[in-house]
């Protein structure tokens, strides 16, 4: 059996006398799109927090690799490899595009403190750069403003920032929301490439979306995991059906 890239064993996390995350156990294999669904307060940003450094678990453990991750800093744990993108457009607005991505490829090479009239000389991060603008399709748009991009253009901006440290898991938080039907469709096609050869954990509540790009499915209710399988399993689970999906899963 193939050994996960991403283990979490009994994690909870209590805000005060809240509990919101009960006991989660969640495995993310080599390579695989896991989906992470559920209804709003159920606990999934929670989740992406505790995974990605900026909580710690109140108790149980999270693996990356062969590493414990719980309790590094939300750095120490990109810099081991996993990445992950916000709810939020997390992007400069006011510097082009071509500079937040070269931002966010100076950082694992070490390069976040060198002169901005040095940086244009070196060549790793000017391809680098170039390599990532092409693989979110952002070149005829390298000069313009990060914030007058459309929001989907925006999105995959922030796609390319988070692919800048090379991670071997990405974790994104609802990247379509707010978008148009065709943005979308954009967006998601965007992920399935190049995302291709990574451990994805996705966080959508477009259900669509979900069952298109999705390989496994979890889902998370008050902070707990009820079901995890492939699209069919979870649509034919009426304990899904009757927690989160309702009457859509027969659809």
């Amino acid at each position: 059996m193939t050994a996960p890239v991403l283990s979490l064993r009994g994690v909870r996390k209590s805000f005060g006398d809240a509990q919101i995350i009960r006991g989660v156990d969640l495995d993310l294999l080599p390579g695989e799109r896991h989906a992470l669904i559920g209804p709003n307060g159920a606990g999934k940003s929670t989740l992406f927090h505790l995974i990605s450094g900026n909580h710690r678990p109140s108790s149980g453990s999270i693996q990356l690799g062969s590493e414990r991750i719980d309790g590094k800093s939300a750095q120490a744990i990109n810099r081991m490899g996993l990445a992950r993108s916000f709810q939020i457009t997390n992007i400069f607005p006011g510097l082009s595009v071509s500079e937040n991505l070269r931002l966010a490829v100076m950082r694992p090479q070490g390069l976040q403190y060198k002169a901005w009239r040095l940086l244009h000389r070196d060549q790793a991060v000017r391809h680098e750069t170039e390599r990532l603008m092409t693989l979110v399709r952002l070149c005829g748009r390298a000069n313009a403003l990060a914030g007058e991009l459309a929001y989907s253009e925006q999105r995959s901006l922030e796609i390319g920032m988070t692919l800048a440290s090379d991670p071997q898991v990405i974790l994104l938080d609802e990247p379509m929301a707010g978008m148009s039907r065709e943005e979308t469709a954009f967006t998601a096609h965007l992920i399935r490439e190049v995302t291709r050869g990574r451990a994805l954990l996705i966080v959508e509540h477009d259900m669509d979306v979900v069952f298109s790009l999705a390989e496994r499915i979890s889902v998370l209710v008050y902070g707990e995991v009820i079901a995890t399988g492939s699209p069919e399993e979870i649509r034919a689970s009426a304990a899904v059906r009757e927690a989160y999906l309702g009457t859509e899963a027969h659809a």
